[in-house]
């Protein structure tokens, strides 16, 4: 090997370690540098490395984590190049340690162990995916998606959100493009996407027993996983260009799940519906029934800042692969109307929520739900005159009993028995307490 280039190595090494403050703590530390003519240099830690609390590390070469080394950041770490973690990469949970993915070329983030991280950044703009995931990262605070689509999906790779775990900044310009998992019931955007699209999916449990769900997007056809002509009668027609694929792999809750409607993928005939004749609604991927069901749902505008243009919402029985469908409304339940406002200001005028009819059918429940998933009302033997819900909380949600609940779009679920058979209802309540 040519000696003026291993000078070189050793006398720029000092920039892979650039520190402030208290600096970095290096215990039982054993690095080495490795480089040729043929490869770029390389960081390799077999030791125990800590970045203190107001320390900044960046590393301007490829950093190997071996199966012997320990990595724990509590202050700023600034990656360069590429990431492989075999060895242990962690965080104290009381600090605020993060990780910065800050390249001017492709980065490839890999390892056969979890790299736990705080917070993590995703800033890179040398191409529109400049990020390759083969590995899995797990975030514990919050992850900002500025610039550049994180690839998993090619490399078997995951970016796993902690109970607490949160995202900001995503985009088109920035998902992540593969599986993304969440641990626990707090509500959560998925930040999944795929190609040049940020399709995310919505949803909670509304359980406080906890859960594990994975979801990743597909701008894809699924009639080649499950023929849509295998469908519920009432199915006129499937969503042919994308879905999204939702597991549960922990805990037996079932959620309310928001798939985001996007004209630039989703058919424009679920935009456009006569509502006299149609509605738009989730389908399912049944294993049991072998055929495509009908999940419900209501159509709602998008949250602010995001760039699709609707969102679809239905509380669903199961787990697997989720689309859109249009459903034949020729059919008519004339037993009950379900009136679907409230104004909560005692004028006398939309004071509660109606059922018209529901007296006739004594054996009956109803469920209100926010967007979330959080059940904020639940009874049995709804009635019309002194058993009727009337936009407050009954103390199931993180709002305490008896206080107003926010103005929004809600979601209820009525099962009543007409002597015949057992029947249920879903769809949208919007409540103005304004």
């Amino acid at each position: 090997m040519n000696n003026n280039y291993l000078d070189n190595i050793v006398k720029n090494s000092v920039s892979v370690w650039e520190t402030a403050k208290s600096g970095v703590c290096l215990i039982g530390f054993a690095v080495s540098l490795l480089a040729s003519q043929n490869i770029n240099a390389q960081l390799v830690n077999t030791g125990d490395v800590k970045i203190n609390p107001n320390t900044i590390m960046s590393v301007y070469m490829d950093y190997e984590n071996t199966p012997q080394g320990s990595f724990v950041n509590d202050g700023k770490l600034f990656i360069f190049q590429n990431w492989k973690n075999d060895g242990l990469v962690t965080y104290t949970e009381n600090q605020n340690g993060s990780t910065y993915f800050y390249g001017t070329e492709e980065q490839f983030i890999e390892g056969s162990q979890v790299s736990n991280f705080k917070n993590t950044y995703f800033e890179n703009a040398s191409s529109l995916v400049p990020f390759h995931l083969s590995g899995k990262i797990a975030v514990g605070g919050n992850s900002e998606f500025k610039k550049g689509v994180v690839l998993a999906a090619d490399y078997g790779g995951k970016v796993i959100f902690k109970e607490k775990g949160t995202h900001t900044l995503t985009s088109d310009l920035s998902f992540v493009d593969g599986q993304v998992e969440k641990d626990g019931v707090i509500a959560f955007e998925f930040p999944v996407g795929q190609g040049q699209y940020f399709r995310p999916s919505y949803h909670a449990s509304g359980s406080k027993n906890g859960g594990v769900y994975t979801t990743q997007y597909f701008n894809k056809n699924s009639n080649s996983l499950h023929s849509h002509d295998d469908r519920e009668e009432k199915i006129l027609k499937i969503n042919n260009q994308e879905y999204w694929e939702v597991t549960q792999d922990q805990g037996a809750d079932k959620i309310v799940l928001s798939l985001s409607m996007d004209s630039r993928t989703t058919p424009s005939e679920f935009f456009n519906v006569d509502e006299q004749k149609y509605k738009v609604a989730i389908t399912r991927w049944d294993p049991a029934s072998n055929k495509w069901i009908n999940e419900g749902g209501e159509v709602s505008a998008p949250l602010a800042g995001k760039p699709y243009e609707k969102l679809l919402t239905a509380p669903v029985t199961g787990y697997g692969l989720f689309t859109m469908a249009l459903i034949d409304l020729e059919e008519k339940f004339d037993d009950v109307i379900v009136y679907n406002a409230i104004s909560s200001n005692e004028d006398g005028l939309n004071d509660s929520f109606v059922i018209k009819g529901i007296d006739k059918f004594p054996d009956n429940q109803v469920e209100i739900y926010n967007r979330w998933g959080v059940k904020v009302y639940e009874t049995k033997s709804y009635n019309e005159s002194d058993n009727m819900f009337k936009g407050y909380s009954d103390g199931r949600a993180t709002i305490k009993r008896g206080d107003k609940l926010p103005t929004g779009t809600y979601f209820y679920i009525l099962k009543y028995n007409t002597g015949k058979e057992q029947k249920e209802k879903t769809g949208y309540l919007y409540i103005n307490n304004q």
